[in-house]
């Protein structure tokens, strides 16, 4: 492997594990130049997967840590509400893990999977699962809309 190879999918695991916090980064559109730029598409998908699936178990770990206070003072939401948000994952459990990827809501889920204590490696197995298909979809629809150049 070269040290270019070595350095594209290693930037893309570092934009993949950062793309699920407060910074406006986009692990997608990493994945699709390095696909479009002729790296490994299933090695790009596993890359991927693996970075935003860990920093998506970052964000589940500060929910773990997290308290009461902290909830009220940070984020504006008061003892009910957040009664509410754990009452929604009891009811699906880890496997609401599986729609962490989605934009706007899937970083605060892995919080809030993290905050009502959701079982640690089931919350980590949905979490990858959900990232993994949301990346192969990605790759596929990228690779359709290479072949119409080609």
């Amino acid at each position: 492997m070269a040290d270019s190879d070595v350095l594209g999918y290693g930037g893309l695991f570092l934009g993949s594990f950062l793309a699920p916090t407060i910074l406006p980064l986009s692990s997608e559109a990493v994945l699709a130049a390095m696909v479009i730029g002729g790296f490994d598409p299933v090695a790009c998908v596993l890359v991927a997967s693996a970075g935003n699936s860990l920093g998506g178990m970052t964000s589940y770990f500060l929910g773990y840590v997290g308290k009461w206070a902290w909830v009220e003072k940070f984020f504006a939401r008061n003892r009910d509400r957040v009664a509410r948000v754990k009452a929604w994952a009891d009811r699906y459990g880890s496997r609401a893990a599986l729609l962490c990827w989605l934009p706007v809501v899937g970083d605060p889920l892995a919080i809030a999977l993290g905050f009502v204590r959701s079982p640690v490696w089931q919350v980590g197995f949905y979490m990858l699962a959900g990232k993994f298909l949301r990346y192969a979809v990605w790759v596929w629809l990228i690779r359709q809309g290479m072949r119409l150049y080609d």
